[in-house]
């Protein structure tokens, strides 16, 4: 697998090719809107003078990483030659599965399908295309140039060949591939979301206080990241998104989305994308405060 076509050009997608181009593969970034792949170009560069500031790169590594990367609107032009697809879109099941009925109409019949769905069923993406067994998950974790884990997800007709073919090329990434099967929020977010919907539970029910929440987790048991700004860095949409997920998969109601993360959410409240969440941010400031909303 040489030739790599990663669909979405936001935080994940943008990634996903930063660190493929990085290792060598050629890859074409695909997104509707030409200004939103300028935009993941700028921030490629940027994330590789990072790089190059603390010496694990070089200026020619990043000039040679940056000319393997294509940048394509057309979806069909894009895809014509991979070998490999990552769907990087938005989290929502009825754009993947209409993205995935496309795929599996235009790429090679060869072609390996993946998505890098943080909770949706593989199983049912996969459903929609006449090559079951060529369709996977490829969960990176953001930022996807730092972390080292990526979840491979098998749906139910995934083939063993093609699941061990993405393991292999996971490690070639230097990522560490963890093979999990496909049931709702797979691992990472079957036990991740639960305890961030608790922690809102928690400020909702008046228990204690935002900086209160962080400072327990962070302190008492060493996450480098408290829950609620956690909660905020992927997105209470994103978070919300995955709890709907495990609930209507699971049909338990301790996965329900607590009333306050739903509230913020239709409100506009999103986390830092919005620039306010359970924090408020400030573009270009490094540092942030509890949102007023939530002063005493």
């Amino acid at each position: 697998m040489n030739n790599i076509a990663v669909i979405g050009s936001g935080t994940m997608g943008n990634g996903i090719a930063h660190v493929f181009a990085q290792y060598g593969y050629k890859v074409s970034l695909i997104d509707v809107q030409q200004n939103a792949l300028e935009k993941a170009i700028a921030t490629i560069s940027r994330n590789f003078d990072r790089q190059i500031s603390k010496g694990t790169l070089t200026e020619e590594d990043k000039s040679m990483a940056l000319g393997r990367i294509q940048t394509f609107t057309s979806l069909e032009v894009g895809v014509k030659n991979s070998d490999l697809v990552i769907e990087a879109a938005t989290e929502n099941l009825s754009v993947k599965l209409d993205l995935f009925r496309q795929l599996d109409e235009i790429c090679k019949e060869n072609a390996i399908l993946a998505t890098n769905t943080s909770s949706i069923s593989i199983t049912k993406i996969a459903a929609v295309t006449s090559r079951p067994d060529k369709v996977i998950g490829m969960h990176f974790m953001n930022p996807v140039p730092v972390m080292k884990l990526v979840e491979v997800i098998k749906g139910y007709a995934t083939s063993d060949e093609v699941t061990s073919k993405i393991m292999v090329l996971s490690t070639k990434l230097e990522k560490v591939p963890v093979e999990v099967n496909d049931y709702p929020g797979f691992v990472a977010n079957r036990i991740l979301m639960p305890m961030i919907n608790e922690a809102i539970y928690t400020l909702f029910e008046g228990v204690a206080g935002i900086e209160e929440i962080d400072t327990v987790m962070k302190l008492g048991m060493a996450h480098p990241m408290g829950p609620l700004q956690l909660a905020d860095f992927i997105g209470l949409d994103v978070c919300l998104s995955i709890l709907r997920v495990l609930f209507d998969g699971f049909g338990n109601p301790k996965y329900a989305p607590c009333p306050l993360l739903v509230n913020m959410v239709e409100a506009g409240f999103k986390g830092v994308k919005s620039g306010e969440g359970f924090y408020k941010y400030t573009p270009g400031v490094k540092d942030f405060m509890i949102s007023p909303q939530f002063k005493k």
